[in-house]
């Protein structure tokens, strides 16, 4: 009996059923020739036949990294030596692999990380391996079609759209643990977001000195005293610090590279990325997207090299304070500063599920003058993109890797906020942008003149 192969060769693994089907096949017929130990050869692209590794991880490492090429006859995994590859119908289907929409989301999410031909290899990256655990697990025992993750994600989903406190997400965890006593859940809140930072888009907290002089991050990340004003990095109780070290201000810091790669993960989204180029108006007279406009024509005669490639990205960026604490009388300002990706069609550029929060902003105060403090991860980030890019798979064409590269048009904001990004005042007689210097004025004598 001949065994079917073909499956080892498909790229888009995780929406596949073929491929589903013919790992699980070869999974059971490589179970009776587990060592003692529970180990079996892995014949994935990294390890080569070479690593052993414990049945249940062979099928995460598969998916991750693809089946071996070279690997024709299945000699450590049950296939006799003399056997002939063939083609026959793969071993039976069924259980969550068919149905799962989870599996797509993994698909696209290891494709950013994983390049198969062209930056050298697979990662070696295991931090899916917990995921694929939870997606492999049934979440009641004969549940088939929902996955532990896949109910996860959605309750997650359900505590970010109604507004959930950490509390009640943990009581309603555990009401659900107590009505149901098999369900295969987590325990808390805190575990449920631990596990859901592995599918990437988390953020990184920075602390910041309270008088907003310095961040303590990267040369500065292990100092417990401003370099500048020399102030504790840390809340003080008595003059003397807490058991627990507890930073004055924290800023969360979302980076924009993943978010920029997860749009090329998917074919959908990686067409609409062209948009800019592939749809814009032909019509010299209407503007209906930035494309249409002067600042975008010119920056294109200055930099063909940036405009050569069209999945070069454009980015807006817009800042402004509002009080979380809605109409209560307590003064607070907090600032999110928002990414908007222009390569995008004008319906959906602006859509809230296309804008990326880059930074977060703590109060109580307006960050003023010292704005700058606050947006050098952003920039720092936003000058590697420019300079150097960043290899990323684009799913629209057979996954193939491009070097990756994005600026900054324009920022959208009001007066006040203006003067924060810029450093420029925006009050007296230089405040007006346009005129600057040669601003028209007349002096007034008195308020009744």
């Amino acid at each position: 009996m001949t065994i079917d192969k073909s499956w080892t060769t498909i790229r888009r693994r995780g929406s596949s059923n073929e491929f589903w089907n013919g790992l699980q096949h070869f999974l059971q017929m490589a179970k009776p020739f587990v060592n003692d130990r529970g180990f079996i050869k892995c014949p994935c692209k990294r390890c080569l036949n070479n690593a052993s590794h414990q049945l249940e991880d062979l099928e995460s490492h598969i998916f991750r990294n693809s089946f071996m090429f070279e690997y024709n006859q299945w000699i450590h995994h049950g296939e006799p030596a003399t056997a002939n590859a063939g083609t026959t119908v793969a071993g039976p289907s069924g259980g969550i692999h068919e149905r799962d929409e989870m599996f797509d989301v993994l698909d696209d999410i290891i494709s950013e990380d994983v390049d198969e031909d062209a930056v050298g290899g697979p990662s070696s990256n295991d931090q899916y391996d917990d995921l694929f655990v939870a997606l492999r697990s049934e979440l009641y025992p004969g549940v088939s079609s929902f996955s532990s993750l896949n109910f996860l994600v959605k309750l997650m989903h359900l505590k970010v759209l109604n507004k959930w406190t950490n509390k009640s997400f943990n009581e309603l965890l555990k009401l659900l643990k107590l009505a149901f006593p098999k369900i295969d859940l987590v325990e808390s809140h805190y575990e449920a977001k631990k596990l859901m930072t592995k599918m990437g888009l988390g953020y990184s907290s920075i602390h910041v000195c309270k008088n907003d002089c310095a961040l303590f991050w990267k040369e500065n990340s292990l100092k417990d005293t401003c370099p500048v004003c020399s102030e504790s990095r840390w809340k003080l109780q008595s003059g003397k610090r807490s058991g627990k070290n507890v930073p004055h201000k924290v800023l969360r810091y979302f980076p924009v590279s993943p978010r920029l790669k997860r749009l090329f993960a998917t074919s959908k989204t990686a067409k609409l990325m062209r948009w800019h180029s592939t749809g814009k108006s032909k019509d010299n007279d209407v503007m209906r997207h930035p494309v249409d406009g002067k600042s975008w024509q010119e920056f294109d005669k200055r930099h063909p090299q940036f405009a050569g490639d069209v999945r070069n990205v454009r980015l807006g960026l817009a800042a402004d304070g509002f009080n979380p604490f809605g109409n209560m009388s307590l003064s607070y300002s907090m600032w999110p500063v928002v990414l908007t990706t222009y390569n995008l069609p004008p319906w959906i550029c602006m859509k809230v599920e296309y804008l990326m929060l880059s930074l977060l902003i703590p109060g109580p105060q307006s960050p003023g003058k010292d704005m700058d403090v606050f947006l050098r991860p952003l920039i720092d980030e936003l000058k590697e993109l420019w300079v150097h890019g960043l290899d990323t798979r684009d799913a629209a064409y057979e996954n193939g890797v491009f070097r990756m590269r994005a600026e900054l048009l324009w920022t959208v904001n009001d007066f006040p906020a203006r003067s924060s990004l810029s450093g420029w005042s925006g009050q007296g007689y230089r405040a007006y942008p346009t005129c600057n210097e040669d601003t028209p004025s007349m002096r007034v004598i008195g308020k009744t003149a």
